[in-house]
């Protein structure tokens, strides 16, 4: 065979191989083999026809048929004996044919970059912070007496835990209603901090039968456009919150808690530890960040499109049936998460990348300690979840991960930095 391999980037390789009759023929000798057994052929039972009869009537469609696997084969084999080393899934690109004289063709596979790496330890990065307030475990408290709560019919709206419903109907500059922009039963919560302020100073007294107007500019990051409503009030409720008793707690925890001194106590440590995670969270993403900025390199295209075949593989498994809705545009969606996937692309690589030169392994130990840890919160015998987790290399990648990061936060230089935050 004729090797020639080309250099397209500092990541990407197009190799063309060229074969002789005699080295291709063994891998068509083999196809007729495969397709003698699905061939029906007069004066003959299925797959009974003599091999050179095959080839005689069908010998041109199996070979055209199996020029491709031929290539993959060939291209598998040239791997091996030149130690070449690529990553991701390769692509045709070309391919020719001329029986008795040659096959050509032509491939594109990519390679890991050349990572240099620099400092990766040592520098400062920032850690969100955020101290809780006495007030924000009220406001939980009261977003759990919310979702808890029940309904009755009123004549007017005479505060914010109010709910509206009509029909909203937009209008256009001149005050006539625009078609197709008319929404029936539309629900108003006066008390929903994202409503927009002009719409609640508009219902703050609404009556059923009533009808109300609404003009106001919305703002939407650097988008701004101006919203017409008229609003045809249907009914108006009020919202009956439940006392913070020691029934409620019992209800809202399952039993677990029973009295509003522990569950308040424990809402507290709740918040804490959540707010303690999106801080680690936080700086996490800031150390990585900082290292990707630091190391400058290009990612294989491959490795882009598995991240983002990834994400598109999430999707069709949260939808119905795991199928991807109709309208899906795989084009649009890989435009919209390219940059994401670049990131997380590079990421990997230069994890690996800092793995390697710390030496960081897994050993026995390390699975069995994290096991322990998770059996009980997991509800899992912990030996059943110890011999899991020591198949599962999801897990080891996780537990090689989790010391990487400590190793990386233990050198840097982290300073706090107080956030103004709010639950998620």
């Amino acid at each position: 065979m004729d090797v020639n391999v080309k250099n397209l980037s500092e990541v990407s390789r197009e190799i063309e191989i060229t074969a002789t009759p005699e080295e291709i023929q063994p891998h068509f000798d083999k196809a007729y083999r495969e397709y003698q057994p699905k061939l029906e052929i007069k004066g003959f039972r299925k797959g009974k026809a003599p091999l050179d009869l095959v080839k005689k009537m069908y010998g041109d469609l199996i070979e055209n048929e199996s020029l491709e696997e031929i290539a993959s084969e060939l291209y598998r084999k040239t791997v091996q004996e030149q130690t070449l080393k690529p990553i991701g899934d390769p692509v045709l690109v070309d391919i020719e044919y001329k029986r008795n004289e040659r096959l050509w063709f032509k491939i594109q596979y990519d390679i890991r970059p050349t990572i240099q790496l620099k400092e990766y330890k040592g520098f400062e990065v920032e850690k969100p912070i955020h101290t809780l307030k006495d007030e924000e475990v009220e406001e939980e408290i009261i977003r759990l007496r919310r979702m808890n709560s029940t309904t009755e019919a009123v004549a007017r709206a005479t505060d914010d835990e109010h709910i509206v419903t009509g029909e909203a109907q937009e209008l256009d500059k001149t005050g006539f209603p625009i078609i197709g922009k008319k929404t029936e039963n539309a629900r108003f919560y006066l008390a929903d901090p994202s409503l927009e302020q002009p719409i609640k100073d508009a219902l703050k007294n609404a009556e059923p039968n009533g009808e109300y107007r609404v003009q106001f500019n919305h703002q939407h990051g650097e988008h701004s456009h101006d919203v017409n409503l008229k609003i045809n009030v249907a009914k108006v409720e009020r919202v009956v919150l439940p006392e913070v008793d020691d029934a409620f707690v019992a209800k809202i925890t399952k039993d677990k808690i029973k009295a509003v001194d522990e569950f308040r106590k424990t809402l507290r440590q709740d918040l804490i530890e959540y707010w303690n995670e999106k801080s680690r969270r936080g700086l996490v993403n800031n150390l990585v960040a900082e290292l990707l900025r630091r190391h400058e390199f290009e990612v294989p295209e491959s490795l882009v499109r598995s991240v983002l075949s990834g994400l598109m593989e999430q999707i069709k498994n949260d939808s119905p049936n795991r199928q991807l809705p109709e309208d899906f545009d795989t084009e649009q969606f890989f435009q919209q998460n390219r940059a994401y996937a670049i990131y997380q692309a590079k990421w990997a690589l230069l994890r690996e990348e800092i793995v390697t030169a710390e030496g960081i392994t897994l050993d026995d130990s390390d699975v069995t300690g994290i096991a322990e840890r998770e059996a009980e919160k997991l509800g899992i015998d912990k030996e059943r979840l110890i011999n899991y987790y020591k198949s599962s290399d999801q897990v080891k990648d996780r537990i090689v991960g989790d010391k990487l990061m400590k190793l990386l936060i233990d050198g840097a230089k982290v300073k706090e930095v107080e956030q103004q935050t709010t639950l998620e």
